[in-house]
Parts: structure tokens; C-alpha cells; sequence
């Protein structure tokens, strides 16, 4: 095997790791800075030590990124095709950020390994792609969307009687606990998904079997990497998730938070399902938000969200198909 195709294809997945970092930030903080529990930069350092941590908590997902999606390609061919699926998730992770918009960098990623796998004629698993990526995609913001409703309806019960200044102090404070397991969520999702990609080129370059564990070097390297990258800060989307769906008061933002952690964690451990921590988070904050009024969520901006997770994985599939067509006429 290239040796120089298999440290490209992993410095590759590594920068990924890190826009995937910056572009999903926003998705753990964005409620406790509009919120102000928390300051923009406190929040960064917080959530970055949380993303590390949370790297090393499990490997489900990364088996389920690795063996469940698309068939293990085959030579420099195969490393290409995990290169361009890499390219076009990094691609639409930038686009997205550019323009504010909270799309997911798992559905970026996983659309770009379905349009690679296809363009170099690899095997997809479509079982695979349908009951581990297409289904929570579905599920997931309709979960968070009615817990987040529930769980803020909760509150607002338990809390009915209580001072309303004395009750914002309180979560304003709790708040950093929820955003910490928010942070701490992502870096259980996120950094498994990228460890699972560069495993995969381990495999194909010879260096690993699927039955081995995860070396710890690959651990460090895409749990640093997602550090790196959510310090770096997503400003863009943070406004949008923390101001322009809805105004959060420090109750919802707790709720949010807890609703969205609540969720990840479930997914990791008990399904390895690897869903999206912006679709998570998107809709429990629309699901706290409608406890108010159903109009004080502003489903304007919350439609052209929802938009953008529609348009995410055929996006990011057509730029690895043109991305690998292009590789394939250089290299191959």
C-alpha cells in the first residue's frame, strides 16, 4: 500500500476532525452563551476539555462508522475514496459555516463516503445507511423536539411557585453542568467518527484489522484535533442556534442542554447509532421554545434548518463523487 496515500487520507480525516470542531461548537455552548451562564470563551475552553474526555468514553460508533456504511474498498483505490468522501464532507462543512447555517458534519461525512463508495464502485450498505444514518436522522430531532418540550414543561411545573430571579440564578449555574455533558456528548459522537474513518484506512493499508482495538494514538490524535477545532469557535452558527431560533432564558437553555446530552448518550451506548448533535440540539430547542407559545419559536429560521439537513448528504455526496472522479484522473 501508498504509504503517502495512507498519511494523506489520515491528515485528511484529522482536519475534518477539527472543522467538524469549529462547525459544531455551537451545537454544546450556543444556549449558555446567549443565555449568558457562560462567557464565549469560558465556554470554548470548557467544551474543548469536554470534547477530549469525551473521545475516550467508547468505540460503538466508530465500528458502526467503519464496518456499517459502505464496504471496506480495496488498494489506493479505496484510499481515494475515503479521500474524497473526507474532501466533500470538509467542503460542505465549510460552506455551511460560512453562511451560519447548523447543518450536520456527521450527515456532511456520512453523504460524502456514500457518493465516493458509488463513484469508485464500491459496495454500499444501504441497510446500513437506512437504519443507522437515514432513520435517526428522522428520529432524533423528533426525540429532541418532544423531550425538549417535556422536560422544560417539567420545569415550569416544579418551578411554578418559585421566584422567578432566584429560579434563573439557579439554572444559570446549572447550565454549565448541562453544556459540559452537551460538550462531553459530541466528543463521545464526534471524534468516534473520524477514529472509525481513519481505522477504516488502517485496514486498508494493512496496519489493522477491524477486530483490533483502536490504537490509542488515533484516539488522541482525532479527540485533540476536535479539541483544537471547537476552541477555534463557530461564531456563525452559534449566533443562529443561540439567538435566531428563539430567545433562551437560562431554564430553556438547561433544558435544551439536558435534553440534547440525554440523547447522545443513548445513541453511543445503547443503539451506536451515530446521530447528529445539530439536529439534537436544533430541535429541543425548538421543542423548549414552543412551551412558551408555539409562534415565539421563529419557524422561519427554523424551516431553512431543516432545509439545510435535507440538502446535506446529497451535497456533500455529489462534491466526493466529483472530488474522487477528479483524484481518479491525477493519480490513478
Amino acid at each position: 500500500m501508498d504509504t503517502f496515500a495512507l498519511v494523506v487520507t489520515i491528515g485528511v480525516a484529522l482536519f475534518f476532525t477539527y472543522t467538524n470542531g469549529f462547525h459544531d461548537s455551537a451545537n454544546a455552548i450556543a444556549t449558555s452563551v446567549s443565555t449568558r451562564a457562560l462567557t464565549p470563551r469560558a465556554a470554548l475552553a470548557m467544551a474543548a476539555v469536554m470534547n477530549l474526555a469525551g473521545a475516550f468514553l467508547g468505540s460503538g460508533v466508530a465500528k458502526t462508522v467503519s464496518e456499517g456504511i459502505i464496504a471496506t474498498p480495496e488498494g489506493r483505490t479505496g484510499m481515494w475514496i475515503l479521500f474524497s468522501a473526507l474532501v466533500g464532507a470538509i467542503i460542505w462543512n465549510l460552506i455551511t459555516w460560512y453562511f451560519g447555517l447548523p447543518s450536520s458534519s456527521s450527515h456532511a461525512l456520512f453523504g460524502g463516503m456514500v457518493g465516493a463508495a458509488l463513484a469508485g464502485g464500491t459496495v454500499v450498505y444501504w441497510t446500513g445507511v437506512l437504519e443507522k444514518i437515514v432513520i435517526p436522522m428522522f428520529l432524533s430531532p423528533i426525540v429532541g423536539l418532544v423531550v425538549g418540550y417535556l422536560v422544560m414543561t417539567a420545569i415550569m411545573w416544579m418551578f411554578r411557585k418559585s421566584n422567578p430571579h432566584k429560579t434563573k440564578r439557579g439554572f444559570r449555574i446549572a447550565q454549565t453542568v448541562s453544556a459540559a455533558g452537551m460538550a462531553l456528548g459530541h466528543g463521545l459522537q464526534d471524534a468516534q467518527k473520524a477514529m472509525g474513518i481513519v481505522v477504516m484506512a488502517l485496514v486498508i493499508s494493512g496496519h489493522e484489522k477491524y477486530s483490533d482495538p483502536i490504537p490509542v494514538w488515533v484516539k488522541l490524535a482525532c479527540a485533540v484535533m476536535l479539541s483544537l477545532g471547537t476552541y477555534a469557535g463557530g461564531w456563525r452558527i452559534m449566533r443562529t442556534l443561540g439567538r435566531k431560533i428563539i430567545e433562551l432564558d437560562p431554564p430553556q437553555g438547561f433544558a435544551a442542554e439536558a435534553t440534547g446530552a440525554s440523547i447522545m448518550f443513548a445513541s453511543s451506548y445503547v443503539l451506536h447509532a451515530p446521530i447528529s448533535t445539530t439536529h439534537v440540539i436544533t430541535s429541543a430547542i425548538m421543542g423548549v421554545g414552543a412551551t412558551k407559545r408555539v409562534n415565539a419559536v421563529r419557524w422561519g429560521v427554523a424551516k431553512n434548518i431543516v432545509l439545510g439537513w435535507f440538502i446535506t448528504m446529497p451535497a456533500a455526496a455529489t462534491v466526493a463523487a466529483l472530488s474522487f472522479w477528479v483524484v481518479h484522473l491525477a493519480f490513478l
